[in-house]
């Protein structure tokens, strides 16, 4: 596993831009070509459709969303009762909204996307 998320990791630095657009059906949200890679790669176009979801939802207090996923640590997933934590903010330290997940199976410990216009995408692509 350790090696998949270094593979991962590494793989995702080479973004930077994008050729294609894709589209999730559901929210008409459009995604780069990096967050097709890590939906396919780390298995988690789960991941991509929540958070599109949340940010589309929020897009009314803010043109620019942050989107950071934190895996928890041990204590703080005791103490928090959940697994990991998704936080949305306008990327100042406002935080909008907080979503906690009690399991996950993302493989990353940490992540950060961008939503503008209506697109999510990896900060590089921006």
């Amino acid at each position: 596993m350790n090696d998949k998320v270094n593979k991962i990791k590494a793989d995702l630095q080479h973004f930077c831009g994008t050729e294609m657009f894709f589209k999730i059906p559901l929210t008409g949200t459009r995604f780069t070509d990096g967050l097709k890679y890590l939906a396919n790669e780390a298995e988690c176009f789960w991941l991509i459709t929540d958070v599109s979801v949340i940010a589309k939802s929020l897009s009314n207090r803010s043109s620019f969303i942050t989107i950071d996923f934190k895996r928890l640590s041990e204590k703080e997933q005791f103490e928090k009762q959940c697994e990991a934590i998704i936080n949305y903010s306008d990327g100042n330290d406002k935080i909008f909204e907080t979503h906690r997940y009690n399991v996950t199976d993302f493989p990353l410990d940490e992540l950060r996307l961008f939503f503008v216009d209506n697109t999510l995408m990896l900060p590089s692509e921006y």
